[in-house]
């Protein structure tokens, strides 16, 4: 019997170890550790931050699906991998502490045969002065990154709605909270779900609304942004956005990094080099991510994480990390099979690898700070990703160490992207997108990088109730109702 330890229960993790537990069948274990007791659909914890959905709505209880499914489940954090076991031991194992409440600090060994690493992200709060505390409930901003954080935004934007229609002025700061975030989606989706909540509330006119971001452009979103079919013809995404920030009647900053946060202001390097503040009475920036901190220790009980993990603390798989020079990088650099190169049953899917490189062209102001998009893999890549990683260490387990490795590079992965921009039934919007290869190739595709034949987007009424569907569709999978193997990652 091999026993497959997955770590993390988010959309990669979760989607890898369920697929995981329906091949293997009780032949074999499918563990999963997780700190986290409920499984969040994050793309809509923007609804929950404007108050048009619950927690309860966005989040459901791991364990009874786990039990259902067979999987091993351990409400647990890990601290660490020993790969090669240790001076007792050849059997690679993890440590784990519990995050049960009671039993917190209470640590164990779990012994693997395989590991697939889905921790997700460190949402790093303290990578900004000021920006959140470890939990995102910072006293001067608020987070939609986390179904609480999201509830926490909500209740603060309550607060700012009641004082604008007691006659007082509001100014909204939305966007990213460092030079080097990613997720810049989420925080498009709620700048924009917010403006429409005023308007429903009648007090837009009463608000000042200003987008800030490390994007070199509006519409980059850490893709390096994209052409895409629109009415028949290519359209740039930054024409795209620039048309929807000017008909909502909402300002942006680009090209910004935010160094400080205060109670009301913060402060920001933009990539001419120039500095300055900006005023708010409410606002919701998005935390740069960094591997959660996992140490990977050797037989002799050396430090090897160097050797496991990039200086970001996320997992290096089979990409090129030597590209070099923006000129040189090239869709090939990207992961296939996700694979560690140094130990060959270790895997990683979702935000847990370590990209080659950014997408985005590397900008940095001339001070040097880096002010720049890092590559997003939420969302559908994650599924796709982990799930095609447990499809490889299931062919690995039955059919031997020999078997083919399935593959899901983002450079040959398509995706589609609902960005929700006002919740309602009648009056709601969202941009509706596809975007084929998520990672452009110049050289397959010259000029643009991706085909746009299959990159495409409409926005409108229709798109909301897409994204309405899927919010329910993702958690009937999730919850692994009947049909769930059916609806596509």
């Amino acid at each position: 019997m091999a026993r497959l330890v997955v770590l993390g229960g988010g959309v990669s993790g979760h989607t890898a170890a369920t697929f995981a537990a329906k091949w293997l069948g009780s032949a074999h274990e499918v563990v999963v550790v997780t700190p986290n007791s409920k499984w969040n659909w994050i793309p809509s914890n923007i609804w929950v931050g404007v108050g048009q959905m619950t927690k309860e709505d966005v989040t459901f209880d791991l364990a009874p699906v786990y039990a259902k499914a067979g999987i091993i489940y351990h409400q647990a954090k890990a601290l660490g991998i020993h790969p090669e076991g240790n001076e007792t031991s050849d059997k690679p194992y993890v440590v784990v502490e519990s995050t049960v409440a009671g039993e917190e600090g209470k640590t164990e060994n779990i012994e693997y045969d395989y590991l697939i690493n889905a921790t997700g992200p460190k949402l790093n709060f303290a990578a900004t002065p000021g920006l959140g505390d470890a939990n995102g409930m910072g006293e001067h901003t608020v987070s939609v990154c986390t179904a609480d954080h999201a509830v926490h935004a909500a209740d603060e934007l309550q607060k700012s709605i009641e004082k604008m229609k007691n006659g007082e002025r509001q100014k909204f700061l939305i966007g990213t909270g460092h030079g080097m975030c990613t997720c810049q989606g989420a925080a498009f989706e709620y700048i924009f779900n917010i403006e429409h909540e005023l308007s429903k509330a009648g007090v837009r006119d009463m608000a000042d609304m200003k987008w800030i971001s490390n994007e070199s452009f509006l519409g980059d979103f850490g893709m390096g942004g994209l052409h895409m079919k629109v009415g028949g013809y290519a359209v740039s995404s930054k024409l795209f956005a620039e048309s929807l920030f000017a008909e909502r009647n909402v300002d942006w900053m680009i090209g910004a990094h935010v160094s400080k946060v205060e109670s009301g202001s913060i402060d920001y390097e933009l990539l001419d080099g120039s500095t300055g503040k900006e005023s708010f009475d409410f606002a919701m920036l998005i935390p740069p991510f960094a591997g959660v901190g996992l140490k990977a220790i050797a037989k002799d009980g050396s430090d090897i994480t160097a050797t496991i993990f990039a200086p970001n603390g996320f997992m290096k798989v089979d990409a090129n990390y030597a590209a070099g020079a923006y000129e040189n990088w090239k869709a090939s650099d990207w992961p296939k099979t996700y694979q560690n190169p140094t130990y060959g049953n270790l895997f990683a899917c979702g935000i847990a690898f370590a990209p080659p490189h950014i997408i985005s062209k590397p900008m940095s102001s001339p001070n040097g700070t880096p002010i720049n998009p890092t590559p997003p893999r939420t969302g559908m890549p994650s599924g796709i990703i982990g799930k095609a990683v447990a499809h490889s260490i299931c062919d690995l387990i039955t059919k031997g160490e020999n078997a083919h490795l399935h593959e899901a590079s983002m450079a040959d992965m398509g995706a589609a992207c609902v960005a929700s921009a006002g919740k309602g039934i009648f009056d709601g919007t969202a941009a509706a997108m596809t975007v084929y290869p998520v990672v452009p190739d110049f050289e397959k595709y010259p000029g643009t990088g991706r085909d746009t034949d299959y990159t495409f987007g409409e926005i409108g009424l229709a798109g909301h109730w897409i994204k309405h569907i899927l919010h329910h569709l993702f958690i009937w999978k999730a919850k692994l109702k009947p049909g769930w193997t059916l609806i596509p990652e």
